[in-house]
């Protein structure tokens, strides 16, 4: 993450999407992680959390993140 961040040019602009609760890499390694403790003081970085009630695809995708929440205990989460 480091790495790609650094090299953001001039006048650019970027968007990085992420969902810590789905990191499948082994180790559970994940560059988003622990990242807006680091950059959340910069200026002009912002971040957005999103909830269940974001997901705008099919009913079915919906009901897919909630039996996720709930089999790891995190039914209601903001997260």
């Amino acid at each position: 993450m480091k790495m790609f961040l650094t090299r953001i040019g001039f006048g650019s602009r970027c968007v990085v999407t992420g969902d810590v609760t789905q990191i499948d890499v082994p180790g559970g390694r994940s560059g988003l992680v622990g990242l807006e403790p680091v950059l959340g003081a910069v200026e002009d970085i912002a971040f957005v959390h999103m909830t269940r009630r974001d997901v705008v695809r099919h009913k079915i995708v919906a009901d897919i993140v909630d039996a996720y929440e709930v089999a790891e205990g995190r039914a209601g989460s903001t997260q």
